[in-house]
């Protein structure tokens, strides 16, 4: 009995020794990481086109990160809660609005607006009527349909690409618009679609503040991620590609300086078949080098019978100005001669 006692002894205290060893050999717990290094983590494990010269909201960084998923969901976070500076100037990381780097007029600038032939009236004769009235210098009209009209007004570009809004169809206006502002001579040229309302002022002034030489992407991402294609390498072999590129819908624009490094090499119609994407998704992969937040497009329209369209006080009905770029319009420009006088907004 007794020697049965001494070896469960014997077998208790080897074991609660093995304990200890391991425990004082083991590799000390790590330390709490500080908010600071989680922020720097941030910035670097990010790729440059999400935009991050927003500065992170310090508020959702302000405690402790343990683990790369949680790097990546404060960012989400950070990114959906950053917002344009109140005077809505372009604000660089240091959160400091930025000064003009170049002198910048219209004649500078080559807006394309793609459209298409049914929407002529509908959309493209409410944007002849507001901002395309203020500058039309700067706009071309992409469509896929002869117009005396729209060649009245301004200047008109018939692309001869498909009316369809398949890939390659979207791909080829893309090509279009790209060649003719090479031709232009133009520092900057910018894409919107046929539902948007460009404030001309406020587009001046964030183009004003790069120089066009240098690469410069600027545009709202179209998703929260990376979009997803697949790049055909051979007859029967494809891989995966990942990028991130500015929406289309919502407006982007380029600098001449990255259209001229992109043109010796790259055919967007060819670029945009290889990779399985879409208008704006062909010019992503070849440039995406930043973002910014800043405001200067807005759009409208209908999506499962339910109105898209900013909330703004005007002198026009939801009925009679359904987009609100008239009552918009008439905010800078009360003048025009047909925003009502005595309207206070």
């Amino acid at each position: 009995m007794l020697k049965r006692c001494g070896r469960r002894l014997l077998l208790g205290l080897a074991g609660a020794l093995l304990a200890c060893l391991l425990v004082l050999t083991a590799d000390p717990p790590p330390a709490p990481v500080p908010a600071e290094r989680g922020r720097r983590a941030l910035h670097s494990l990010v790729p440059p086109a999400l935009g991050l010269e927003a500065a992170a909201a310090p508020r959702v960084l302000a405690r402790e990160v343990h683990s790369l998923s949680e790097y990546f969901s404060l960012l989400t976070r950070a990114r959906r809660d950053a917002g344009p500076p109140p005077d809505g100037n372009p604000r660089p990381a240091d959160g400091h609005p930025r000064t003009p780097a170049e002198p910048l007029v219209p004649r500078d600038v080559f807006i394309a607006v793609k459209t298409t032939r049914k929407f002529h009236r509908a959309r493209l004769d409410l944007l002849l009527e507001t901002w395309i009235s203020r500058h039309k210098e700067m706009t071309f009209i992409f469509t896929d349909w002869e117009d005396e009209v729209l060649a009245r007004h301004t200047g008109n570009v018939v692309n001869n690409c498909s009316a369809a809004h398949s890939r390659q169809a979207l791909s080829c206006k893309m090509a279009v618009e790209y060649d003719h502002f090479i031709e232009s001579g133009r520092k900057w040229f910018c894409h919107v679609d046929d539902d948007n309302y460009v404030n001309l002022c406020a587009l001046l002034r964030l183009l004003a503040s790069y120089p066009h030489t240098q690469d410069i992407y600027i545009g709202k991402p179209s998703l929260d991620r990376p979009i997803q294609a697949t790049e055909r390498v051979s007859e029967n072999r494809v891989r995966p590609v990942h990028f991130w590129f500015a929406t289309g819908g919502a407006g982007f624009c380029i600098s001449r300086g990255l259209a001229l490094k992109m043109s010796p090499w790259a055919r967007l119609c060819m670029i945009s078949a290889a990779w399985e994407a879409e208008g704006p998704g062909t010019v992503g992969p070849l440039q995406h080098h930043l973002t910014l937040p800043t405001q200067v497009t807005l759009s409208y329209g209908m999506f499962e019978n339910k109105r898209n369209a900013v909330y703004v006080k005007g002198p026009f009905s939801v009925e009679a100005d359904p987009s609100r770029f008239r009552s918009i319009h008439c905010h800078p420009y009360p003048n025009i001669s047909w925003c009502p006088r005595t309207t206070i907004f």
